[in-house]
């Protein structure tokens, strides 16, 4: 973006957005109406995006690489007898991997992890009920930003609630129940945040958009982490204190309300034309059963993009949501290990995901996809065969994921933004929502059953997450790509 404007060389005939109808579906299957011909003031491109910074200490810092790993699933949550058997004679702890079968400690730590992933099974179905529906009733009522606005808020008090759990087997629950509530509630958000997407960009640059929004988030993980590892060297926060985690959950509050106050004050609504109706809760339901129908029947290539995605953006939550996990519990990354870890795989992921939205405009989305759930499959096996290597290993594998992950969900915003019928942007982000990391419940079980298959080794949970990805890739090839548009 080197103009003044993200598209001033749109073209000046403007689009008219259609209701999707039988006989307009096959045109609006294909043009989600996004404001061609239309000027859009960098302020609120800039705005949009840095909602995805707002809201990254989530997943990054909490849900990904410090609170998650470091403290929810460590030896903070274990009876003390158990965390001994554990504790090497320098005080550090000993690494879960197939050497250590049977020991109490690590039996504790693979319950813990099995544990988080039915708390996010959990999440992950409430989502899939929730999210469609809230979509589809923020379009008929015109209020994605107010629906963002409230879930947003929602956020910030789990992440607020996530300040009073203390070390103690008596707070795992709680302290699991917050991370899934917030990975509910965010979600949601998310599912407004996307549709606000058509407010910021064209047909054109929907790509470069949409990567600009992964990118911020990625670079405000960096930003976040660096914040961490800076209190850690300034002697601030100790990695062997539960409070050093209490205060990092009250930071990711007060950041997340800062930046997210923007996209509220100058992002504008979407256009409401009218197609979905304003029912009670319980008959949106019913609305939202017709309307799947209805994309079976008009616009067929978003309605299997729908169920593809439903199968990898799980495989793709996944790999962030537990690959720390086993950094931690197999690989043995300590608390400033998994800081550092994590800023340079945001670094790497941040720059690969802008860079590649330039590339979805000229290739096309699916591509992209492809390409980066591939390479995903190839990093995932490298890490289970190959865990014999250790840290290492994981340090360069880690790096090389972290160039496919941003990529492919930037590709996947941008494919359904071109397949999505006009008017009804926050029903069909709903139903992402619901086919993509929602379906959290389809990776997290998978991890759950193959970790307890195996004796509570957390390794094999890996296999659980590459099965899903394996599959989302298969039948990601079987669905028409839309119409590519050149800049």
């Amino acid at each position: 973006m080197t103009n003044e404007t993200p598209d001033n060389d749109v073209a000046a005939a403007t689009s008219k957005r259609v209701p999707p109808t039988a006989n307009t579906g096959a045109i609006t299957a294909m043009g989600l109406d996004l404001q061609e011909g239309k000027t859009i003031p960098r302020k609120q491109v800039f705005s949009w995006a840095l909602w995805d910074w707002a809201t990254q200490p989530f997943n990054t810092v909490l849900l990904t690489f410090v609170w998650v790993p470091s403290f929810l699933t460590s030896h903070f949550f274990l009876a003390a007898d158990v965390a001994a058997a554990g504790r090497n004679p320098d005080g550090s702890y000993i690494n879960c991997d197939a050497s250590t079968v049977g020991n109490a400690y690590c039996d504790g730590i693979g319950q813990l992890a099995a544990n988080l992933g039915w708390g996010i099974t959990a999440a992950g179905i409430l989502i899939a009920l929730l999210a469609p529906v809230m979509g589809q009733r923020a379009d008929a009522a015109g209020r994605q930003k107010l629906q963002l606005a409230i879930f947003t808020g929602l956020l910030v008090l789990c992440q607020f609630g996530l300040f009073f759990v203390d070390a103690g087997q008596q707070w795992f629950l709680l302290g699991v129940s917050l991370i899934a509530i917030g990975s509910v509630v965010g979600e949601i958000a998310g599912v407004n945040y996307n549709a606000l997407l058509v407010s910021v960009s064209t047909k054109k640059t929907v790509g470069k958009v949409s990567g600009l929004g992964w990118g911020f988030g990625y670079l405000g993980g960096i930003t976040a982490l660096a914040i961490v590892v800076g209190a850690i060297l300034g002697g601030l926060l100790d990695g062997n204190s539960a409070s050093t985690f209490r205060i990092v959950a009250l930071g990711a509050t007060i950041w997340t309300i800062l930046f997210a106050i923007p996209i509220l004050l100058n992002v504008p609504e979407p256009p409401s034309i009218g197609v979905v109706k304003k029912v009670n809760f319980f008959r949106s339901y019913v609305e939202l059963f017709k309307s799947v129908m209805r994309l079976w029947k008009d616009t067929r290539p978003t309605f299997w993009f729908l169920l593809a995605s439903a199968v990898y953006r799980d495989g793709l939550a996944a790999v962030f949501t537990f690959g720390s996990v086993i950094a931690g519990a197999v690989f043995g990354f300590g608390f400033t290990d998994l800081v550092i870890f994590g800023i340079v795989l945001n670094l790497v992921a941040g720059l690969s995901t802008i860079l590649s939205g330039r590339l979805d405009d000229r290739v096309g989305p699916k591509p992209v996809i492809l390409f980066s759930i591939g390479g995903l499959i190839v990093c995932t096996l490298t890490v289970f065969f190959g865990a014999e290597l250790g840290k290492p290993l994981f340090w360069v594998v880690g790096i090389i994921l972290a160039m496919f992950v941003g990529p492919a969900q930037a590709s996947s915003r941008s494919f359904l933004a071109r397949v999505t019928p006009a008017g009804r942007e926050g029903e069909i982000f709903g139903l992402y929502a619901t086919t993509g990391r929602a379906a959290s419940w389809l990776a997290s079980l998978l991890w759950g059953i193959f970790i307890a298959a195996a004796a509570n080794q957390i390794l094999y949970g890996i296999l659980g997450i590459t099965l899903v990805l394996a599959t989302g890739f298969v039948l990601l090839v079987f669905v028409r790509a839309p119409e590519r548009v050149r800049t």
